[in-house]
C-alpha cells in the first residue's frame, strides 16, 4: 500500500516523507490502542467455591445476581458491571447492601419481609451462616456426628440485634427454636416485627428484652428453662471513638484512599459495635456469668474476632471450672475468626442431655 504512493507523487523525497508520516500514524494508533487495553484491569480468576466457608453454607459460590434479582426485584438497580466485567454491587452503599440481604434471605431462607431501622447493623449473611453451621456441628458431636434438627433444640442468642439474623438462619436451616435477647428496646421491637411478618418464623423465635445492662444470662434464662446452645457475636470495640476509627481504617484499606468520615455500609448502633472493655471484657464477663447456669446449658459459645483475646478467655474458663473447652477456626474471606465453646458437663451428662 505504501509503494502505491509512486503513482501519485513523482518526488522521491516527498514520497519518503509521506510514507514515514503514514507509518508514524499507524504506529501511534497501535500504541494508543495498546495503551488503552493495557490500562484495563486484568480480569480476576475467581474460584468456583469459597472454600473457607463451611461445607453446608449456601453462600460458598459467587452471588448469582440474576437469580437474586428474580427473587427480589429491588436489588436490580444496584447491580452493575464492575471493572472486571462481573456483575456486582457497590458494597460501600448501605442501600445496596440492605437490598442484597433482602434478596439472600428471600431466596435461601424463605423470608419475604425483612427490614431494620436506619443506623442498625446490616450483617454480612455468609459469615453469620457459618457460625450457625459450626454450632450445629458442635451439637452433632454429642449425637454421633449427626446434626440434631427440630424445635426441641433450643438456642439462646445473646444480643440478637434488630436484624434477628442468627435466629432466622438457624430456624430455617435446622428448625431450631430460638430465644433472642437484647438490651436495646428498638432492636427487640424490630426483631419482633420481622418475626410477625414472616409466618415461617412464628413459633420458632421469641425475643426478650434484657432489663439490666450489667447482666447477660441472668434475667433472660428462666427457672426450669434449659438450652442446648448459646451463641453470641459480642461488641468488638471499647468505645464509640474506637468503633469509628476502626471503620475508617477498614474503608481506607478497602478503597486504598483516606476518608474523613466513615460510611457505615453495614451500619451498627452503639450497643452493637462497642461496650466498655470491648470484646475481651464482654466475653470474660459472659464466662463468669455462665457458671451459675452450668446445669442449664449444654454448650456456651461465642465468636472471638481477635486471637490475642484468647489467653484471657482461657484463663477465665479455667477459673470458673469449665470441664471442656473447644476453639473452632472459621475463615471468612480475608478475615479469620473463631468460635470458643465451653461446657460444665462431663461426657456422660453431655450424651444424656435432653
Amino acid at each position: 500500500m505504501l509503494c502505491g504512493c509512486k503513482n501519485y507523487i513523482s518526488s522521491g523525497l516527498l514520497i519518503r516523507v509521506r510514507c514515514f508520516q503514514l507509518i508514524g500514524f499507524i504506529c501511534r494508533s497501535q500504541w494508543q490502542q495498546f495503551g488503552r487495553s493495557s490500562m484495563q484491569p486484568k480480569k480476576k480468576e475467581h474460584p468456583k467455591e469459597k472454600m473457607e466457608l463451611h461445607v453446608r453454607n449456601r453462600h460458598r459460590e459467587r452471588y448469582d445476581f440474576k437469580l437474586l434479582v428474580g427473587s427480589c426485584a429491588e436489588l436490580g438497580p444496584f447491580v452493575k458491571l464492575n471493572p472486571y466485567n462481573d456483575e456486582s454491587i457497590d458494597f460501600f452503599d448501605p442501600a445496596a447492601v440492605k437490598a442484597l440481604n433482602r434478596a439472600l434471605l428471600k431466596q435461601y431462607y424463605h423470608i419475604a419481609h425483612w427490614d431494620i431501622p436506619e443506623g442498625y447493623l446490616c450483617p454480612p449473611i455468609p459469615g453469620r451462616a457459618d457460625y450457625i453451621h459450626y454450632a450445629a456441628d458442635l451439637l452433632g458431636s454429642n449425637h454421633h456426628g449427626e446434626v440434631p434438627v427440630g424445635n426441641k433444640i433450643r438456642c439462646l442468642d445473646i444480643g440478637v440485634g434488630a436484624n434477628c439474623i442468627y435466629p432466622i438462619i438457624g430456624s430455617q436451616e435446622y428448625g431450631w427454636h430460638f430465644t433472642g435477647s437484647d438490651i436495646d428496646a428498638a432492636s427487640v421491637q424490630s426483631a419482633n416485627k420481622i418475626i410477625h411478618m414472616n409466618p415461617s418464623l412464628e413459633g420458632l423465635i421469641e425475643i426478650r428484652l434484657q432489663p439490666n445492662t450489667n447482666h447477660i444470662f441472668k434475667g433472660i434464662i428462666q427457672k426450669e428453662e434449659r438450652f442446648h446452645l448459646t451463641i453470641c457475636n459480642p461488641p468488638f470495640h471499647t468505645s464509640a471513638i474506637a468503633a469509628q476509627t476502626g471503620t475508617l481504617r477498614k474503608l481506607n484499606n478497602l478503597q486504598q484512599k483516606k476518608n474523613a468520615k466513615p460510611i457505615l455500609n453495614f451500619g451498627g448502633a452503639s450497643n452493637e459495635l462497642w461496650c466498655h472493655g470491648g470484646e475481651e471484657q464482654f466475653i470474660k464477663r459472659m464466662v463468669h456469668e455462665s457458671r451459675p447456669f452450668s446445669k442449664t446449658v449444654l454448650w456456651f459459645t461465642t465468636l472471638v474476632s481477635k486471637s490475642s483475646h484468647l489467653k484471657t478467655i482461657y484463663q477465665s474458663l479455667k477459673s470458673v471450672g469449665a470441664l471442656e473447652v473447644r476453639t473452632i477456626a472459621m475463615g471468612q474471606g480475608n478475615k479469620t475468626s473463631r468460635m470458643v465453646a465451653w461446657t460444665f458437663l462431663n461426657k456422660v451428662e453431655q450424651q444424656n442431655w435432653q
